[in-house]
């Protein structure tokens, strides 16, 4: 039977792509795990929506996000192996967010988010993915990380996620979005 469970990280350090360890609370493993979490944010709004664009969507932006896991978690010699995130992947997510804004009516202001259960979703994903990119930006300037795509992407991806809020609460017959101000 295979075993889940390696006990190599019952010291408090988690190994890199190479041969380095660093404790789990190092910049990597964090930055790790807000993509992590984001990815898993975005899987539930992928199993939660009926719109088959989103489905489409996310699911791409998810496994962006795992080709960019892999290279935060190499080493500084190995991260050019793995670097996978591009100026054409962030021009990708530019046309979506043009795209899907063409099909909605834009708020003039912050959304309280609560208008779909999808919607929701969708605003906890763009707060995670915010995280993440603030420990990304943390990796870049302590150069631990070169590649500006990845801080470019996550921009990107958060802006994304804002318009499909609209987009999903829209869809629903959700006219206009519950606004901060009264």
């Amino acid at each position: 039977m295979r075993q889940f469970y390696t006990k190599t990280g019952d010291d408090g350090y988690t190994g890199l792509i190479g041969d380095e360890r660093v404790p789990k609370y190092h910049p990597q493993p964090e930055a790790l795990g807000s993509l992590d979490e984001a990815s898993a944010a975005l899987g539930l709004v992928r199993a939660s929506t009926k719109l088959d664009e989103i489905k489409k969507i996310i699911l791409r932006v998810q496994r962006d996000l795992y080709q960019m896991m892999a290279e935060i978690s190499a080493t500084p010699e190995n991260a050019n192996r793995f670097r996978e995130m591009n100026t054409d992947k962030v021009n990708w997510l530019e046309t979506m967010i043009d795209d899907i804004t063409t099909k909605v009516e834009i708020p003039n202001g912050f959304i309280v988010p609560g208008d779909t259960f999808t919607s929701s979703l969708l605003a906890l994903s763009r707060t995670i993915i915010r995280r993440a990119e603030r420990h990304i930006a943390g990796l870049i300037h302590k150069d631990l990380l070169e590649n500006q795509d990845i801080l470019r992407y996550l921009n990107r991806l958060s802006s994304l996620c804002y318009v499909l809020e609209i987009y999903e609460s829209q869809s629903a017959s959700k006219t206009s979005p519950t606004m901060a101000k009264r």
